[in-house]
């Protein structure tokens, strides 16, 4: 995960039952989570606040902003509601201390409204930053991205242009671990194969040689110990599982211990031992492909491979092949190149894959506390203030 700017700004959540928990929490005039309140005037007349019960306890305020609407600083977003437009409820959260100003009206009005928009509010990947946009907003100064993921970014492109680049990766741990170990078990034990057995109007009887494979005690590889990563060790530890991990650096011995994972220096070492493999990276030219044919082989025939980050990653021809060969049991995936797969594409048609549609962020309270974080993040560069979570380019 890309290494917050803030992260000094971080103090640890404090432990439950002696376990140690390695979360943290934002100790920012922009963030007040978990209960911690601190109250700080800024520019626009705003005041930060808590707001109780929002996110379901995992609390992501913004400043609350007493001015005039003309007065708010523009934010450019792709639309409002619709099949690619910010979703209604976050669009009232932006109200709150931006001027909404959607694609349509700047490019219907692209002279005044150039000199308005301070920031772009990225959802879904949503509005494409090019160059040509970058050039036509000459008050542009950051990029607030709804998400972890900025690989759909040119982060040297929009640096030249002297603007900032945020994203959110606070809010997306959890729910993302969550739907890493919601797939390996629904794969694990055929649910989606099951579901449709029990359904079925040709159903007769179910099938006593109908066999899945069990979570618990299996040994679960993950491929990326980063936040999120560390989360599905922290949920897998709870099924007994044995944890081996692959990360471009080891963790502190203490974190290791906490959840009782084993460094594999080597990610072949992690692959020919794990019953279940699960990725967890970001999307660079590094991690492009990262798995292929060869690293398919030197997985166990009975391994199912999880991929929780991007479709990229995977080597999806290859992965056909494998399916197909039996070389590996199963696959389940969030993410896949494109998203989504053309509807002749061969994963589509196998039995012993799994395919969503990219919700490992998609809960109620996930998508809030996104938003949440990326206002912070937007109004702390417009305040000048230290930004929670910058990312920048390599």
């Amino acid at each position: 995960m890309f290494r917050s700017k803030a992260f000094g700004l971080l103090k640890p959540i404090p432990s439950v039952s002696g376990q140690p928990n390695l979360a943290y929490e934002f100790i920012h005039p922009a963030i007040a989570s978990h209960g911690y309140r601190c109250h700080r005037s800024v520019d626009y007349r705003q005041r930060y606040k808590t707001c109780p019960g929002s996110a379901g306890g995992r609390t992501v305020s913004a400043p609350q902003t007493k001015v005039m609407a003309e007065e708010l600083p523009g934010v450019l977003i792709l639309d409002i509601g619709g099949t690619h437009g910010v979703l209604e409820n976050l669009a009232a959260l932006l109200k709150k201390h931006f001027r909404l100003i959607t694609m349509k009206e700047f490019l219907e009005n692209k002279k005044e409204m150039s000199k308005k928009i301070q920031s772009v509010f990225v959802f879904e990947c949503r509005p494409t930053i090019d160059q040509e946009l970058l050039e036509s907003l000459p008050n542009l100064k950051v990029i607030g991205n709804s998400g972890v993921g900025v690989d759909h970014l040119d982060l040297k492109m929009i640096s030249n242009f002297g603007v900032k680049v945020t994203n959110t990766p606070h809010a997306v741990a959890d729910p993302t671990a969550d739907i890493g170990m919601a797939l390996m078990l629904a794969s694990a034990r055929r649910l989606v194969e099951g579901c449709q057995t029990a359904v079925s109007p040709d159903t007769k009887y179910f099938p006593v040689d109908w066999l899945g494979v069990e979570v618990t005690r299996a040994t679960l590889g993950i491929i990326g110990m980063g936040s999120i990563g560390y989360r599905v060790a922290q949920r897998a530890r709870a099924f007994d599982m044995r944890i081996l991990y692959h990360n471009r650096n080891r963790r502190r011995k203490e974190e290791e211990e906490a959840v009782g994972a084993h460094y594999c220096e080597k990610m072949e070492d992690l692959l020919q031992q794990s019953d279940f493999v699960m990725l967890v990276v970001n999307l660079t030219s590094e991690t492009h492909k990262l798995i292929g044919k060869k690293e398919l082989g030197l997985m166990k025939p009975t391994a199912t491979l999880v991929n929780i980050s991007r479709g990229a990653v995977v080597d999806q021809d290859a992965l056909v092949e494998a399916l197909q060969n039996k070389v590996i049991r199963a696959a389940a995936l969030d993410v896949t190149y494109p998203e989504p797969l053309p509807r002749d594409h061969p994963l589509l048609k196998l039995n012993n894959i799994i395919i969503t549609p990219h919700i490992g962020t998609a809960t109620v309270q996930a998508t809030r506390m996104m938003a949440e974080e990326a206002i912070a993040n937007m109004l702390a560069v417009l305040n000048g203030q230290p930004i929670p979570s910058e990312v920048f380019p390599k």
